[in-house]
Formats: structure tokens, sequence, C-alpha cells
């Protein structure tokens, strides 16, 4: 359950106000089951493009689109009732300009339900997070290492590690703040950068493989559960090896199926006497 109160519903507000208490929990789902599971335990939900990976096997999270956000966060949306729901904006949604964040903003919060949206970028953001926040549009930031750039990154590595790259960061973070976001990701950044972009800002800031420097955590689900195993990030726990029980469910089913063990006769329909 979480701390901050199981009947009390997460709101962008509620998030906001705990910097500096309570570590806050996050974790992405993308289906409703999943996300009824997890509801009652954690603060934030974040239906996020990471899901490109996870659901649909593509090797980055570029490839997938706003109907396909909007499809994922409105059966996790609907299937929650304390928890922040926050839905990603995808690549190519919202980075020609504030005007086609807010369409593709708009969409997400009314054809879902969820609570907020979330994009990356920092200092080249803030003029769209601004012009979404004037808007009633509540955005979560993401800064640091930002998936959709990986192509511009040079792929998935960690940042902070040099004077520019943390100088960047802390830039980041403050206009992600100055700019109305009411929390913040850090994501893939060495420790003493997350810690002073941390104690810099006055909005929460949520780690992902960003130590415990920052206000709160979030992982992908699919990595706590160990359903998602084609590799394994280094800031990544596992809390499970579901991938082993669901393969050995499957070939026990298999097994079953060909020696015609299953269906059994408590599986069969009879007729009435």
């Amino acid at each position: 359950m979480s701390v901050h109160g199981r009947n009390k519903r997460m709101t962008t507000q509620t998030i906001r106000d705990c910097k500096s208490a309570t570590p806050l929990v996050g974790l992405t789902a993308y289906t409703a089951p999943i996300a009824k599971i997890m509801d009652e335990h954690v603060d934030l939900i974040l239906v996020g493009d990471s899901l490109a990976m996870t659901i649909y096997g593509l090797d980055s999270t570029l490839g997938i689109s706003l109907d396909t956000m909007i499809q994922h966060g409105r059966a996790v949306a609907h299937s929650c009732s304390h928890a922040c729901v926050v839905v990603d904006l995808p690549f190519g949604s919202y980075q020609e300009s504030p005007e086609q964040a807010f369409r593709s903003a708009s969409r997400v919060l009314q054809e879902t339900g969820c609570q907020a949206i979330k994009l990356e970028g920092g200092q080249e953001m803030a003029e769209t997070v601004a012009f979404l926040a004037a808007r009633g549009v509540p955005v979560l930031g993401h800064i640091g290492l930002t998936p959709q750039s990986m192509n511009t990154l040079g792929g998935f590595k960690t940042q902070g590690r040099d004077e520019e790259s943390a100088k960047k960061l802390l830039a980041d973070g403050k206009a992600m703040d100055e700019a109305g976001a009411f929390a913040t990701v850090i994501e893939g950044v060495v420790e003493p950068i997350a810690r002073s972009v941390t104690e810099s800002i006055s909005i929460p800031t949520i780690g992902i493989g960003a130590s415990q420097a920052c206000d709160g955590q979030i992982l992908v689900v699919d990595d706590v559960l160990g359903v998602f195993n084609e590799f394994q990030p280094k800031f990544v726990k596992r809390y499970a090896n579901l991938r082993a029980d669901m393969e050995n469910a499957i070939k026990t089913f298999a097994g079953e199926v060909r020696t015609g063990a299953f269906p059994s006769e408590d599986h069969v329909f009879k007729p009435k006497a």
C-alpha cells in the first residue's frame, strides 16, 4: 500500500507536495490487469513508451504511435483509483511545436482519463512545458538519458560523467522547474549530479538509474517482474522471475495436451442427466 494513503487519490499536486518527503514509488504499466495489481501499492503509474520494446518487441521506443499510447493509457487509467496515472507522449507527437504538443496532450487527457502526460527534454522543451502548463496540462518532465533521443545521444549512455554534461543536466532540471512541470524523471545519471539537480529544484525528481538521491524511484514493471530479459540495465533489480514460471506453465500445458492429460474429465462439459 502506498505510504501516502490507500484511499487518497494521488494527483499531480500531491506528487509535487512530496518533495523531500517519503520517497515516491512509481512503476510502468501497459495493461488493465497489471495496473489493477499495482494501483494500491504505488504513487505513480507511467504508461511508458517503453511498451514499444516490452510489449511490441521493437528495438527502441521510437516506433510507437500516439493512437497506440492512447489505447494503452485508457486501459490503465480506467483500472486505477489510487495512483496518479501519467501517459508518455511518443516521439514525433510534440517536438514540432507547443501547439502540436497541446493537440497531442489534449487527446491523451480526454481519451484516456489519465492525470498527466510526460515528455522528454530539458531546456529545449521548456517553452512547450510552459505552454502546456498554462493551458491546464500537467507535465512530468524527463531529463538525462532520454530514450527518444538515442540516435543523437549515440545510444543508451549514462549522462553527467563530464563537466559539460553535468552543467546541462542542472540547467535542464531548473528549466523543467521554472516551466511548470510538477515533477521530473531523471534517467541514467551519475549519483552526484542527480543529487545536485534534486537539491537545486523545487519539484520532485523521480529516478531511474539515478541513485537514492532522487525524491522517488521508478522502474519498468517487466524488469521488476523478470518478464523482459533481453537485456538488464545496471540500475534494474529483479524482484521475481516470472518469465521462467510462465515458460514452465506453457511447457507443462503443451505436454499435457500432447499426452492427452488435458483436458481431463474435470474440464469437460457433460449433458444433463
